[in-house]
């Protein structure tokens, strides 16, 4: 596949292309309350650059964005692009803890915030002196600017920087071993490569194409499927704020007829089993996109079943920003993540980065031009993930002779639930810290067609009881991400060690499939 950027190349100016094309007047965005054209949000975005470099915000500097999924995400982020600043979109629902590394580590000249996050946001900047200045976004401004205020100040014409297509564009944090998130730089460039690649190799994209994404802008998968890919060819967006419940998705199915969905396992077993899907008009829909963990074959049996369309599963990442390897339509292999996307090249190797023959399991790496460039203050990381043209996506893999990949778990002991990593260190750290806590393991575990954390615990005392059970996870849902707490946990005499004291997690995975825990 033969794809070139232009040397000088700003990523706002997918907007200017849809303009130049004539399609100022068709919708881009539509929301449950709100719809924008393209005329309307590229004036947004003219607004939103002039603002942010009227607060001070310059070329290349960081602007932490902890924003839910509506117009004045893509305003924010495409503005902040325009002006050759650096958009660094995070989970409006993140810890205190996490918002103060995210700034600390990032640098960051401004932060925008939806508004029911403000007070966590500011509890994290408390710890710092002088803090970031904060922007509120879809609220009154109370403790911050208002972002409303602010686009109403500024006129809306603003050419995009003159940037490179190898400067900087945007970042994305993903967890760590460590249990730090960690900051994924990208550049100008990639956004364009996987509209060159996933969006019009495999779900061949038009301008008459409705996106529906339940995964969430912020994530590289939603980010792809709710902006950069309909943008790129002047489709339609439809933007869902708040909890993807699946009551609401299917009624947004209903009303805005989406004909290209995207969401992710989990999700997709449990809308199969909503009381609303047997009511659900799904004709709308001619295809259906999953990644983040690996799709049961069961669940695809039960989506078809209620729906009626197959869903393609791939695998992406953060680092690589979208889906590289994918099913296709009329070509769906359950239980396997399919083939390579057009664009991109995956190799399998062994422990000594030797090639492994088909059938055999290795370690995946992946290449393809919207790798990130580094990882940003993680010099050692870098080095061990990104191998010349190629990433180390941790990830392993089996080719089957038929030439598509089944993914057979990873190669480290990180934790992937509903697309979103989890560390075990995590986890752990916070577990140890009640008083009833002797030691502690985190795993993954499989449970309803998805994966689930369950921790060991190795209690102080005596009591083993199902309320001390209850009561670690309320401790957990305190101090953890939504998605991180155990949902299993498992009392044990001693945890399983090497002669050095190194936690044998693999014992545990056993263990995990024969025992009994509290759920």
């Amino acid at each position: 596949m033969i794809f070139e950027v232009p040397e000088r190349y700003n990523a706002s100016s997918l907007l200017d292309e849809n303009l130049a094309g004539g399609r100022g007047a068709k919708v881009a965005v539509r929301t449950e309350t709100d719809e924008l054209t393209y005329a309307e949000l590229h004036d947004r975005v003219c607004r939103a650059g002039r603002a942010l470099g009227a607060l001070g915000v310059e070329r290349e500097q960081r602007v932490l964005m902890a924003m839910d999924d509506t117009p004045a995400w893509p305003t924010v982020f495409l503005g902040a692009i325009r002006i050759g600043a650096v958009p660094v979109p995070v989970s409006y629902l993140d810890t205190a803890g996490n918002f103060l590394h995210f700034v600390r580590d990032s640098g960051a000249r401004l932060i925008l915030v939806e508004a029911p996050a403000l007070g966590t946001m500011q509890e994290a900047m408390a710890e710092l002196d002088p803090a970031p200045q904060i922007v509120v976004a879809n609220g009154d401004g109370q403790g911050g600017e208002s972002l409303d205020a602010l686009l109403a100040a500024h006129p809306g014409e603003l050419d995009p920087a003159d940037t490179h297509r190898d400067d900087f564009a945007f970042w994305l944090f993903s967890a760590g071993s460590t249990g730090l998130p960690k900051g994924v730089v990208h550049l100008q460039h990639d956004i364009a490569y996987t509209t060159a690649t996933f969006a019009r190799e495999i779900l061949h994209i038009a301008e008459d194409d409705v996106c529906f994404s339940t995964t969430k802008l912020y994530h590289a998968y939603g980010m792809g499927n709710g902006m950069s890919f309909p943008f790129a060819v002047g489709a339609t967006a439809v933007l869902m704020a708040g909890k993807p419940d699946p009551a609401k998705i299917l009624a947004h199915i209903e009303k805005f007829r989406p004909s290209l969905f995207f969401s992710v396992p989990t999700l997709y077993a449990r809308l199969s089993d909503a009381p609303e899907a047997a009511s659900t008009d799904f004709s709308s829909i001619r295809m259906c996109c999953s990644a983040a963990e690996p799709l049961a074959p069961e669940v695809l049996r039960r989506w078809q079943h209620v729906s009626g369309v197959e869903i393609c599963d791939g695998i992406g990442s953060t680092e690589m920003l979208h889906i590289y390897c994918s099913n296709r339509p009329g070509d769906v292999h359950p239980g396997t993540s399919g083939r390579p996307v057009p664009g991109y090249e995956l190799k399998l190797l062994d422990e000594d980065e030797r090639p492994v023959g088909r059938g055999e399991v290795g370690n995946l790496f992946v290449k393809g031009d919207s790798a990130l460039a580094f990882y940003w203050h993680q010099h050692e990381k870098t080095k061990q993930s990104v191998r010349g043209d190629w990433y180390f996506t941790g990830d392993r893999y089996r080719e089957t002779d038929e030439g598509v990949f089944v993914y057979e778990g990873r190669a480290d002991d990180m934790i992937k639930i509903g697309g979103l990593w989890a560390s075990p260190i995590s986890i752990e750290n916070a577990l140890i810290e009640h008083p009833d806590v002797l030691e502690v393991a985190a795993i993954g575990v499989e449970a309803e067609f998805t994966t689930r954390v369950k921790a060991f615990v190795v209690a102080r005392g005596s009591d083993r009881s199902p309320e001390l059970a209850d009561d670690l996870r309320v401790w957990c849902k305190q101090r953890l991400r939504r998605y991180e707490y155990p949902e299993f946990i498992e009392f044990l005499d001693e945890l399983p060690k090497t002669p050095t004291g190194k936690i044998q997690r693999y014992k545990l995975r056993s263990l995990a499939n024969t025992s009994q825990s509290f759920a």
